[in-house]
């Protein structure tokens, strides 16, 4: 099981950059796919996972939440899921002396890039207290020094229980009975971080704050609108489904501040066309937007709409579904008659004509879908903008129909899943009622912290120890000074994890990390082989088989991690058999089948080849959950950023070489950076007014309310095709900008896309390699 160490690619050392592709995958991206593969795993691991990837009988992709279509190919996986299943399922292990090699002063040291090429976990480790180094201990140490903190707290309230979207249905499930049990809500997830917005606008909206499409309707639409999102990189098997649609006659439009590859043209790899043709051109309109100008746009479409209606009446709108099913359309419309064309044409940055283009395609389809990511939920403002995604879908009926209807689309392969079994600080009273029903404890009430919450309780010192089930939850979360300082003051830090990163080495007073089996891997457990389950970005719940033997026998799955402290901090306290969950993961699907609505008869349905389809109402019967059972029209007021002179707006993204805080590689090959993180994409017609040049360096500098002056440090300068006034660069770097009290209003997610910063002029840096330079 042992492999050479790869090399360490410098950081920044050879940075180049070249012009941005204008297509994405084809040749490419197969030639970077199976070496790199190979390179990781070796030829046959490279084939035993990738053949299995997807498929109905196999295990299911990491790299992101988009569901599998029907019929599967040969080949169900794309490039960055290629590098995923490589990086988790490489044999190199990190053996016994590199923790007496590493002092955590040293590992701090190292970039996040180098602390994931060191290999796998392979056994538990714990730093004591006034220690600077882990050393191994074994398993049953590990949950007595965990239980021993837990039992130690004032209250179950000062410990917070972080959960990662690669964690199945099953561990999922029981972790939340395990913390509830213990006696708290405190179950922040990087859901928080990410689409809480989107969980915040839909559910009062819409009833459901999940997609209300299926795969297939894709096909089905005469216009999809892709907002604030990189397919090409962060779900690139999403751009397949955009070629079928636009082959049976669909009409795309991007709506982003930066032209993204993908959705210029699609070079499929497994098409001739693909590989040696033209490809296929995706987006018929491109809307280049100014950052957070997405809300004001989309009450612009809709009163275009409402005035259609007015000229023309009758014809426009879907009064039949708005009279049946909605509430609040009156006041919705009276509103939108006030809003000022200045203030859209200043907060998108648009022209009007880009704005009537897009309302004419608008009103001349019969079935949309609107889909977005992050560019829309980290921003203030993200929630009513979410809401006026739906607004819009409303007005002519496109919710609840084939073709048509909302699609946010998750990044984390069962984040979605996480939430529907329980990992929520805010459960409702009916979830927390069935666990009563089932297990026979009263679980709290109160309603728990989120992410942002656990760092500031951290901060404060109400938080005294922090579990992480997966994620890298401090270089994850913004404001990343804050956030280590805060980690520090906890008494013990705990990481469940497969890989080193960056949470392992800024750490409690006491820190712990616990190694875990990885998605490739089979999970037995008595001798039988188990099985999880995942729940994709609509709704889909499959089975998911690794088939890989174990990286090493001392490796433990998530659930025997979970149950065997819960039966180190809980004793016999609830009426839970925790050791037989361990043992048969039949009985814990059980357990959900009573608990969660739509699993009924769980374990019969997911061995089915599908698996199911979860219900959803205002998909399913356009019968809406919300407060009034009808879906609800909103009002909500446009706020424009308004950014003083000589002040860009920035919003952070992952390269194409990346995962998350994870980096497969330093390249961002369809921006045409390579050998480099460390740079501020900018207008050049910015560049040019604030006196800079492509290729010069800049401290960037974030103005925020507070006062702090938050610094990153040496960017190199990219003349790039952003929006006008608007600026971008990587995640997780420049989180040190975000400040942790710029948070969506409704969500507490950090507003990571809309920070306002100023340039300094700063010395080319002298460099380092990746092995002694951390960003």
């Amino acid at each position: 099981m042992g492999r050479k160490k790869h090399p360490i690619e410098d950081s920044d050392v050879d940075l180049s950059v070249s012009i941005p592709k204008r297509s994405a995958a084809g040749l490419p991206s197969l030639s970077e796919t199976l070496p790199h593969a190979i390179a990781y795993m070796g030829p046959s691991r490279a084939w035993k996972t990738l053949s299995a990837v997807n498929q109905k009988d196999g295990f299911d992709c990491m790299s992101c939440a988009w569901p599998d279509p029907p019929e599967r190919k040969a080949a169900e996986f794309c490039e960055n899921g290629a590098k995923a299943i490589g990086w988790e399922a490489e044999p190199l292990r990190i053996p016994s002396d590199f923790w007496a090699e590493n002092s955590l002063g040293s590992l701090e040291r190292r970039s996040e890039y180098w602390l994931g090429q060191q290999g796998r976990l392979v056994e538990p480790v714990y730093k004591a207290a006034g220690s600077d180094h882990y050393v191994p201990i074994p398993w049953d140490q590990a949950f007595g020094i965990i239980a021993k903190e837990l039992k130690a707290l004032d209250t179950p309230n000062q410990a917070t229980f972080y959960t990662s979207g690669r964690t199945s249905n099953e561990a999922a499930f029981l972790y939340q009975l395990f913390v509830r049990a213990f006696g708290t809500n405190n179950l922040p997830d990087c859901s928080n971080m990410c689409h809480e917005s989107t969980g915040a606008a839909m559910g009062e909206t819409i009833g459901v704050g999940k997609s209300a499409i299926t795969y297939t309707d894709f096909a089905k639409a005469d216009l999809i609108i892709i907002m604030g999102q990189n397919p090409g990189t962060c779900h690139p098997r999403m751009l397949t489904a955009l070629e079928e649609a636009k082959q049976a006659g669909a009409e795309i439009v991007a709506v982003n501040p930066l032209p993204e590859a993908g959705l210029i043209n699609f070079r499929n790899p497994q098409r001739p066309r693909g590989l040696i043709g033209r490809g296929t051109d995706l987006a018929d309109q491109f809307v280049q937007i100014r950052l957070a100008g997405d809300m004001a746009l989309l009450q612009a479409l809709s009163k275009r709409v409402l005035d259609a209606e007015r000229a023309r009446p009758g014809t426009v709108l879907d009064r039949a579904f708005i009279e049946e099913h909605c509430q609040g359309f009156v006041g919705f419309a009276a509103h939108l008659a006030t809003l000022n064309h200045r203030d859209v044409l200043e907060a998108t940055g648009l022209a009007s004509r880009d704005i009537d283009e897009l309302a004419a395609r608008y009103l001349r389809a019969d079935k949309v879908i609107i889909t977005w990511a992050m560019g829309l939920t980290q921003h203030r403002k993200a929630v009513p903008t979410i809401k006026e995604i739906i607004n819009l879908l409303l007005l002519r009926g496109n919710i609840g129909k084939p073709g048509a209807g909302p699609s946010p689309i998750r990044g984390h392969s069962n984040v979605q899943g996480d939430r529907t079994m329980g990992i929520w600080e805010k459960m409702p009273p009916w979830f927390l009622d069935a666990l009563q029903r089932e297990f026979g404890f009263d679980p709290p009430r109160d309603p728990g912290i989120d992410a942002v919450d656990s760092i500031r309780g951290m901060r404060d010192g109400r938080i005294k120890v922090l579990v992480a089930l997966g994620g890298n939850l401090v270089h994850a979360v913004s404001d990343t000074g804050v956030a280590e300082s805060a980690v520090r003051r906890t008494r013990l830090s705990v990481q469940i994890s497969t890989k080193l990163n960056r949470s392992h080495v800024v750490v409690g007073e006491q820190a712990l990390i616990l190694p875990t089996l990885g998605r490739t891997e089979m999970d037995r457990q008595g001798g039988v082989e188990q099985f999880v389950t995942v729940e994709d970005t609509v709704c889909a719940v499959h089975r998911s088989v690794g088939p890989l033997e174990p990286i090493a026998p001392e490796v433990l799955s998530e659930v025997a991690i979970v149950t065997r402290l819960a039966q180190a901090v809980l004793g016999h306290k609830v009426p839970v058999d925790w050791a037989g969950l361990r043992l048969d993961y039949n009985i814990i699907r059980d357990h959900i089948s009573h608990v969660v609505p739509g699993f009924e008869d769980f374990n019969t349905r997911i061995r089915e080849k599908d698996g199911f389809i979860l219900p959803h109402g205002p998909r399913d019967s356009r019968a809406f959950p919300t407060a009034t059972g009808r879906a609800m029209f909103t009002v909500n007021d446009v706020e424009t950023i308004r950014v003083p002179a000589g002040r860009l707006l920035l919003q952070t993204l992952r390269s194409h070489d990346q995962f998350n805080t994870t980096t497969y590689t330093m390249n961002d090959r369809y921006r045409g950076i390579k050998k480099g993180r460390m740079v501020l994409l900018v207008n050049p017609l910015d560049l040019a007014e604030l006196g800079y040049q492509d290729g010069g360096y800049v401290d960037v500098h974030s103005e925020a309310d507070d006062g702090v002056d938050r610094v990153l440090p040496q960017l190199r300068l990219v003349s790039y095709p952003t929006a006008k006034g608007c600026a971008a660069a990587y995640f997780p770097e420049a989180n040190v900008l975000v400040p942790l009290d710029s948070t969506a209003e409704g969500s507490n997610t950090p507003a990571s896309k809309s920070v306002i910063i100023r340039l300094e002029p700063a010395a080319a840096p002298l460099f380092e390699s990746a092995a002694g330079r951390r960003p």
